[in-house]
């Protein structure tokens, strides 16, 4: 088996032209007869025992020739692209020249191929990097939060609902006074100002005490999704049965050693304050390092081929597949509730894959550039780091990667690393002004939304 020739047609495209000897040819034949025979009944022989030469000459010579092709295909072409010194993408055509048991096979094989990349500026880049401050403020408003995963719910009797209250009601949406389908519902549970409602339905639930029947009066959004709703005044005969809130916890000492293994106030806020610098410092240490490879991304020449983005992107959606399977459910039924197709789901992943391909060319032409290579000790600590995250053993990871692929992996992060270190990044401090609060708005949303309210209502909203 042999390259015979390799012609560029056009860009990152070329036509292979590929040599299958006689013996390798026959050897693949025999292979494929000792797979099949077992299925062919001959006159004369017991199914399966028929000589080679036997159903040659039943049904000619070239019977297992297509099969034999197959079983030798994928060796030959990545031989071929190897010795070509190419890297390939995906495969175009491939025409079958000339094949017999005699000469052997002819192929010729049009091949997309990655592109030939050029760097910019790779060395010296510069950017600037966030200096990051803990202000008293976040401190405060992760203590804050503390306190509310921490609060009691509590029975409310003693006042009317107000906003941010859980409550429990019925209710029953009339138009022009005739009752409309998905407008009833039972026990329904409401926090008043989630916006699971239309505008304007929550805010009227307010003021009123257990056990009060009332009515609230809205109209439904112009963009409605039941059209027959859309921009109509409609009245629902409410009953108000719960009213709960939140008891929030009083923050001191007791409150630090209830949530934390901290025994003070003061202890607990100066581990947040460490951890919360911690995490902003990785933040930008890693926004600087993405400023950079972006820098040397935007500096590369390079003509990509479409077929590595779509690659990329399929790859994505088996991703995606993968996950979903890991959850209990598969691709097939996630685009059937969303409503999309899988050409329609795929290319929401393009831009994402432009860019990864981007990266990884790029990435690899500066290994290629520098000779940046992979030591042996940084291959069994990649090996360690990955059996670690999953919790089994090195040689399995070992068993399950290629040493090239693990290799492959560590010379790009060490071209990162070789970029970062030649950079020069200047540390500016971070802003700390206060803003205001955004003005909270409502949302337009059914009433009631139809996931949230079927497992309530007797009939859901549609």
């Amino acid at each position: 088996m042999s390259l015979k020739a390799s012609n560029k047609i056009d860009t990152n495209k070329y036509e292979l032209e590929i040599s299958i000897d006689s013996a390798a040819f026959c050897d693949a034949i025999q292979k494929v007869y000792k797979k099949e025979a077992k299925n062919i009944t001959v006159k004369g022989f017991r199914k399966g025992k028929a000589p080679l030469a036997t159903i040659e000459r039943l049904y000619g010579e070239g019977v297992f020739f297509d099969d034999a092709l197959n079983l030798l295909y994928e060796g030959v072409l990545l031989s071929a692209v190897d010795d070509a010194n190419l890297k390939l993408v995906d495969v175009e055509k491939t025409d079958v020249v000339s094949v017999s048991k005699a000469d052997g096979a002819e192929l010729k094989v049009t091949v997309i191929v990655e592109p030939e990349v050029e760097l910019g500026e790779y060395k010296g880049l510069k950017a600037e990097r966030i200096t990051p401050v803990v202000t008293d403020d976040e401190v405060n408003a992760e203590i804050n939060r503390l306190a509310d995963r921490n609060a009691r719910i509590v029975a409310v009797n003693d006042r009317a609902a107000a906003m941010d209250d859980m409550t429990v009601i019925d209710f029953e949406g009339f138009v022009d006074g005739v009752a409309f389908d998905g407008g009833k519902g039972e026990g329904f549970s409401l926090t008043l100002g989630s916006g699971q409602f239309i505008p304007g339905f929550e805010d009227q639930v307010v003021g009123h005490s257990v056990g009060e029947e009332f009515d609230v009066n809205v109209t439904f959004p112009t963009d409605y999704q039941a059209e027959e709703l859309a921009g109509k005044d409609a009245t629902f005969k409410c009953k108000l049965h719960e009213i709960k809130a939140k008891e929030m916890p009083a923050i001191d000492d007791e409150f630090a050693k209830d949530v934390s293994e901290f025994d003070t106030l003061e202890a607990l806020k100066e581990d947040i304050k460490a951890k919360t610098l911690e995490r902003k410092t990785k933040t930008a240490d890693d926004e600087v390092e993405n400023k950079l490879i972006e820098m040397v991304v935007e500096g590369m020449k390079a003509e990509i081929p479409d077929a590595m983005i779509e690659n990329r992107s399929n790859e994505s959606v088996r991703e995606f597949d993968y996950r979903l399977r890991s959850q209990g459910m598969d691709l097939e039924t996630y685009l059937k509730y969303t409503g999309t197709t899988v050409e329609e789901f795929k290319e929401t992943f393009r831009p994402q894959s432009e860019k990864q391909v981007k990266i990884r060319l790029a990435l690899e032409k500066l290994v290629e550039v520098e000779g940046i290579t992979a030591t042996e000790e940084e291959l069994n600590a990649e090996y360690e780091k990955i059996a670690s995250s999953y919790g089994i053993e090195v040689e399995q990871v070992k068993a399950a990667i290629s040493e090239s692929d693990v290799a492959h992996d560590v010379t790009l992060n060490k071209a990162i690393d070789f970029v970062k270190s030649s950079a020069q990044i200047k540390d500016v401090a971070e802003k700390t002004a206060k803003k205001a609060p955004a003005k909270k708005t409502a949302t337009k949303k059914a009433a009631p939304k139809k996931a949230e309210a079927e497992e309530k209502t007797e009939e859901t909203a549609e």
